[in-house]
């Protein structure tokens, strides 16, 4: 047997390869239309932006988005925390972005006066709820979280829409903007996950 990236996770049917049924279920997991946002997190004034690609909305009423985030993952501390996180809906032009928001933001500044900073060298708007929003944001969510599930690598936050708005919050995008447009994709990238 050849090693793999790690053990295999889950059930293999009866009469399978293991390794090679294991690497079939991730391509074709990872084949799943995804887009490619970026999360914002806070715990009073500790903030984080993290990479995300499971971001879903789940529920009509009342509206209800549902993200995946890897349990040990900074932000999922920051979200348990703060019961609040905002997805920053990227367009497709901003595809470079997200590859800064892989690991947890060391390089911070904000001014808290003006709801406005820096995220590793990429500029941010401050959400009410106090998390931040990629000022290169097509559009933007902020939610509140109502339920918690904790799953194995990764723990379910599903989070009631409480504002929401093109640009970024606080932003002015003009007239020009009354459509989102291309959003980013896992596809446009070379990444196949985040979170």
């Amino acid at each position: 047997m050849t090693p793999g990236p790690g053990p295999v996770v889950g059930p293999v049917p009866d009469g399978r390869q293991p390794e090679e049924y294991d690497r079939l279920r991730r391509r074709i997991l990872w084949s799943l239309p995804t887009g490619l946002y970026v999360l914002g997190s806070c715990r009073g004034a500790e903030r984080n932006l993290m990479t995300i690609s499971w971001v879903t909305q789940v529920c009509l009423e009342p509206k209800l988005v549902a993200v995946g985030i890897e349990s040990t993952a900074v932000t999922a501390g920051l979200v348990r925390a703060g019961r609040c996180f905002s997805v920053s809906i990227l367009p497709r032009s901003e595809r470079t972005v997200v590859r800064k928001f892989a690991k947890p933001v060391r390089d911070a500044e904000f001014d808290e006066e003006a709801g406005t900073g820096t995220m590793h060298g990429e500029a941010v708007r401050i959400a009410p709820s106090g998390t931040p929003v990629l000022s290169a944001a097509a559009a933007w969510i902020e939610c509140a979280v109502r339920h918690q599930a904790e799953l194995g690598s990764h723990a379910l936050f599903l989070g009631e829409v409480t504002d929401c708005g093109l640009g970024a919050p606080g932003s002015d995008p003009g007239p020009a903007a009354r459509e989102i447009g291309e959003v980013l994709r896992m596809e446009d990238t070379r990444m196949n996950y985040g979170g």
